[in-house]
């Protein structure tokens, strides 16, 4: 039996979503300011760079988390690695390898609250049902999931993708009912929605944070020659094809 005081019923604390078994909150001041500090505290408050956190409610859902991203816990709360065995280390070792996100994702069991790291990244809770099951993320992106969501590897449908810009081959495809828990580099207020009905969308730049599972995702000339594409001044871009959903942030992901 466990009570938690002076944490979301602070008045300094403010909670911004809840989704399944995740809670996001947000600390409206710094309170812990050095005096040397305290003019950037002050500007950072103006421009809503505030400190961000994630509650899971282990009673509600078991949680597969990025490594390394729990702060604490209580309660009746257990840490597994998730594995079913060597052929599933493999796999998650390998699809590691290509998306580049780590290779083992702690699973959390049990009946208590797990509490993860603040951030100064901006919290988006997604649940599939509305991404139709299956949802595909650039890189960096994942913080924790409801632990019965499938992971996978998913590369482009072309490989010229592989040598285009920074876009690597695969992205984590993650597949199944439940809710997801993303860092995000811009506020859901900010985030450009695109419903693609068998259309075809071109990103000049990696601005696209996730998109549906059942959108083709290629990189190619934005003109039909080499040199109409010389002419444009685009050259490559990202381009989603078929009917599905992107998430679109105002500029690119590597520059906020």
């Amino acid at each position: 039996m466990y009570k938690i005081s002076n944490f979301t019923d602070n008045d300094d604390i403010k909670i911004l979503n809840t989704l399944g078994p995740f809670t996001v909150v947000e600390y409206q001041r710094d309170l812990s300011v050095a005096p040397s500090d305290a003019q950037k505290a002050y500007f950072c408050n103006a421009m809503n760079v505030r400190k961000r956190q994630v509650i899971c409610e282990l009673s509600k859902a078991n949680i597969t988390l990025q490594a390394g991203a729990m702060q604490w816990t209580v309660g009746d709360v257990n840490a597994t690695t998730g594995l079913k065995g060597v052929g599933d280390l493999l796999g998650k070792a390998i699809r590691g390898k290509v998306s580049g996100e780590s290779a083992i994702k702690p699973e959390y069991k049990g009946s208590g609250t797990l509490v993860l790291e603040p951030t100064y990244k901006h919290i988006l809770l997604l649940d599939l049902a509305d991404w139709n099951h299956s949802i595909v993320l650039d890189d960096g992106l994942f913080l924790a999931c409801d632990a019965q969501l499938k992971h996978k590897a998913v590369m482009r449908s072309n490989f010229s993708s592989a040598v285009a810009g920074n876009e690597g081959l695969f992205n984590l495809g993650i597949v199944g009912d439940g809710v997801l828990c993303l860092e995000t580099p811009c506020p859901r207020e900010e985030l450009i929605e695109i419903t693609l009905q068998e259309d075809v969308l071109k990103i000049d730049g990696n601005m696209a944070i996730a998109w549906s599972g059942s959108l083709d995702f290629t990189v190619e000339r934005s003109g039909k020659s080499l040199a109409g594409s010389a002419a444009s001044g685009e050259g490559l871009v990202n381009v989603y094809r078929g009917t599905g959903k992107v998430l679109l942030a105002p500029v690119e992901n590597d520059v906020i």
